[in-house]
């Protein structure tokens, strides 16, 4: 979910229509939860390599700006895209979902 998207569930609650959209509401911030988490932790490992966003960019053989809307949290990856990232960043990916929780991402280093 992007912000806009965010934004129209936000109005639509405000303006009494909260009951049909709870659940709806609830799923969406999950999922900005999730996209959060992620960027986060492609963010703390890029950070930890001394990367900047166009070098993990041209590693990863993606766009600087992909990179930085993954980070912000505002487009959720594929899982090829993921695997990408993962070997870009000299990681593993570790992802830990829970029901109705916020998810644990962190990308562990490689063994060498």
């Amino acid at each position: 979910m992007n912000h806009s998207q965010w934004k129209t569930a936000r109005t639509r609650a405000l303006l009494g229509e909260a009951e049909q959209e709870d659940a709806e509401v609830t799923a969406l911030r999950l999922e900005i939860r999730y996209a959060m988490a992620l960027g986060q932790a492609v963010y703390d490992r890029r950070t930890v390599l001394g990367l900047s966003t166009g070098e993990l960019a041209g590693r990863a053989n993606l766009t600087e700006a992909r990179i930085e809307a993954i980070e912000d949290g505002d487009t959720v990856p594929t899982l090829p895209l993921l695997h990408r990232l993962a070997t870009a960043l000299e990681s593993q990916l570790d992802i830990h979902l829970a029901s109705g929780r916020a998810a644990t991402v962190r990308f562990e280093p490689s063994a060498a």
